[in-house]
């Protein structure tokens, strides 16, 4: 039977993982703060080693194990970000690939949920195993490289959580209490302020880290910035046509997406109200 040991396995995530590679018939090993398994020992005796702590602890944890590894052994991360963990990873003899679960440790299951893969260093019937277990499980896969991945998550995730607490800090510098405007909600306005409801009651050092972090981030908030510039100015102006412009520009970029952005909003709005 092969090992998996997940360091920092006593965490959410890491529990997680490890109810998922039981069931793909692996023995498994977690250490923690409070385990007396350590992260040496899950280096010296696993055969999957996979790393669940936070962002900033990510490439110390794997700094201190990468010397312990030998080939033969598959080396993973679960961070938020790829660059920088892969490259610490690629300093062990191990075979690399670099995880990203598009999901947070309270799903139920991973049906339907997205797991990015960043094979650096691995055959390509090793990245088959490790994405079976996944699939098996109802996941979608999604293959690419580091560099790619934290692009793309500059957007999915950078500009999300930006905008996401930005809302937060404009309706607390206006003072305006959150239970007031119950009286006044539309469904939308719901569903947004649930967003940032679910995004404040997690770890800001999170969020922290996926912003400040990425190297790619600072270039999509410029982005953002000019946007809102651009808009502001327009709504100051009260140019109708300049408006008009501004949104037909952007409905043409997201294209059928939109009529798909329509159902499922009405699909979460008809929930909303028949819960």
């Amino acid at each position: 039977m092969k090992k998996a040991g997940i360091i920092g396995g006593t965490g959410r995530m890491g529990r997680l993982f490890a109810g998922v590679f039981r069931r793909a018939g692996y023995e498994v090993m977690v250490s923690g703060r409070s385990t007396k398994i350590t992260s040496h020992d899950i280096a010296q005796e696993c055969d999957l080693v996979i790393i669940s702590v936070p962002i900033r602890d990510t490439v110390r944890v794997i700094e201190g194990i990468a010397p312990l590894l030998e080939k033969g052994q598959l080396l993973c991360d679960l961070t938020s970000l790829k660059a920088g963990p892969v490259a610490s990873m690629l300093k062990s003899k191990a075979e690399v690939i670099g995880l990203h679960p598009m999901f947070g440790p309270t799903v139920t299951s991973l049906k339907q949920q997205t797991i990015i893969a960043c094979p650096a260093r691995a055959a390509k019937a090793t990245v088959q195993a490790l994405l079976d277990v996944f699939r098996n499980e109802g996941a979608v896969c999604t293959i690419t490289t580091p560099e790619d991945h934290d692009r793309m998550m500059a957007v999915v995730q950078g500009l999300t959580h930006f905008l996401t607490l930005c809302m937060a800090d404009s309706v607390r510098r206006l003072g305006i209490d959150i239970d007031t405007t119950n009286a006044f909600t539309s469904p939308v306005y719901k569903i947004e302020l649930s967003l940032v409801g679910r995004l404040l009651s997690q770890d800001p050092e999170l969020y922290g880290s996926i912003l400040q972090q990425n190297p790619f981030v600072p270039a999509v908030l410029a982005a953002c910035r000019d946007s809102v510039c651009n808009l502001q100015e327009i709504i100051a102006e009260g140019d109708r046509d300049e408006f008009v412009r501004f949104f037909n520009d952007n409905t043409r970029h997201f294209g059928d997406y939109c009529t798909e952005g329509m159902a499922t909003t009405d699909a979460l709005i008809e929930c909303l109200v028949n819960r």
